[in-house]
């Protein structure tokens, strides 16, 4: 794990216009969470946790299909629109 900073993706909006996209901070949060920063994590991405914890439902969805997947799911998925949104405009047009 210690060379996995060598193949994180740039971010293609912040190299080109300037600023940080929604997405930023995904990938080095999700680095800090596999080596067990996880404060650190949730300050580089706050919707790193939902994140894990939804796709963790789709992915024991595939294997077991439980009856209130959908609902979990859609319900994440708002929760994380939400973090992501919200963290993004406080990290973009704070002073």
């Amino acid at each position: 794990m210690q060379g996995l900073e060598e193949y994180m993706l740039p971010c293609l909006n912040k190299e080109l216009f300037g600023m940080e996209c929604m997405g930023c901070g995904m990938q080095r949060a999700f680095s800090l969470l596999l080596h067990g920063e996880f404060i650190a994590a949730f300050k580089m991405y706050p919707a790193i946790y939902t994140l894990v914890l939804m796709f963790s439902v789709i992915a024991f969805n595939l294997f077991k299909n439980f009856k209130s997947a959908n609902r979990i799911i859609l319900i994440l998925a708002i929760i994380n629109a939400v973090i992501i949104i919200t963290s993004f405009f406080i990290k973009t047009f704070s002073i």
